[in-house]
């Protein structure tokens, strides 16, 4: 059952006492080791594009309960994901 949000704060997991007591060389060690911190100098943004949301439209449609599953079990936003799926094929058929 989906909580309703109040306007508070949520909750969070993080010790925020823990991450406040970190010294920077602990900070830039972790960065180091963490192969997502990776920076973008060597990126190549020749093919990068700007990406609007577009407004979007509530349908009702029939899938394969596997592919739902499959979808669902990757948590929240799987909607979205799907949507994004949808949208590479129109765009490749489009190519």
């Amino acid at each position: 059952m989906k909580e309703k949000h109040t306007g508070k704060p949520l909750k969070g997991k993080t010790d925020w006492a823990r991450v406040d007591a970190l010294t920077d060389e602990e900070i830039e060690a972790a960065v180091a080791s963490d192969p997502d911190a990776a920076l973008l100098e060597d990126f190549d943004w020749e093919n990068a594009r700007v990406v609007y949301p577009n407004a979007k439209k509530a349908i009702s449609f029939r899938v394969d309960r596997d592919i739902l599953d499959w979808f669902r079990k990757s948590g929240r936003g799987y909607q979205t994901r799907m949507n994004a799926v949808l949208r590479a094929y129109v765009e490749a058929q489009r190519k």
